[in-house]
């Protein structure tokens, strides 16, 4: 079998440098986990640094053709090797790795990046650590601290649980056919204590309804909430969501929790 199309409705962009399918490989940590899936392997450029570590790689794509390409071209044995054809966005991972940990690694199919992120957050209690790469302004967007434009949900959820590092940028001319962005590698690692000390659920709620109205200060965004008067004096809620820091947005949750009107 010849070389896969990329499928634009996939948001496929094959990267065609072995330097940089190499650095992508080394961004993992292998710290904690002796399990990695691979989302979006495509032909296999990445994949091959993978299998060269003392790690076991299960590889997973929605597109057949990429399927087919890497059970030609890959020795699969099932135990150190597989390759699934699946929507990662719809697949119950269990199923794949039982309650053994596991990392997230690839070359993401930018159109679903951000789903990508969000659908690992709910996997964070097997989840160690996430690398990879995506359009460049996503990745920052990933990694950025309060005060800034462009910090908003997917920034908050992600540090909340994850220390976030943005590691190096990659040019448009080295993927098949060229983005017509730049691309960002970035590195996520759990936190050690990564549970909240306020109600999860809420802290999820009061994060995507602050910023659903993020020109707004909290006291206005944050009406539906019904909180006492006297909360609403509180200084933080004269701000807008993107000033305060992961810390503050558990502090708010935890003040919203213990409200009594």
């Amino acid at each position: 079998m010849s070389k896969v199309r990329a499928k634009k409705h996939l948001g496929q962009h094959f990267l065609n440098d072995e330097n940089i399918a190499r650095k992508i490989g080394d961004t993992l940590t292998l710290q904690n986990y002796n399990e990695v899936l691979e989302i979006g392997p495509g032909m296999g450029v990445l994949t091959k640094y993978l299998l060269l570590k003392d790690i076991n790689v299960t590889v997973m794509d929605i597109d057949t053709e990429s399927i087919a390409y890497l059970k030609q071209h890959y020795h699969e044995d099932g135990s150190k090797f597989s390759i699934v054809e699946a929507d990662f966005l719809k697949t119950d991972l269990s199923e794949l790795f039982g309650d053994k940990p596991f990392a997230i690694t690839g070359n993401f199919p930018y159109n679903i990046s951000s789903q990508i992120v969000f659908k690992m957050l709910e996997w964070r209690h097997q989840v160690p650590e996430f690398t990879g790469m995506f359009q460049k302004e996503v990745a920052q967007r990933i990694c950025e601290k309060e005060g800034s434009k462009t910090y908003g949900i997917l920034s908050v959820f992600a540090q909340a649980f994850y220390d976030a590092e943005y590691l190096f940028t990659v040019k448009p001319g080295v993927f098949n056919p060229p983005p017509k962005v730049d691309s960002g590698v970035l590195r996520l690692i759990r936190k050690e204590n990564y549970k909240l000390p306020c109600d999860e659920k809420l802290f999820f709620r009061v994060v995507k309804t602050a910023f659903n109205q993020r020109r707004k200060t909290l006291r206005n965004s944050l009406k539906t909430f019904q909180l006492s008067d006297n909360l609403k004096e509180d200084t933080i809620f004269g701000q807008r969501p993107e000033q305060l820091s992961v810390k503050d947005f558990i502090a708010l949750t935890e003040k919203i929790q213990h409200d009594t009107i």
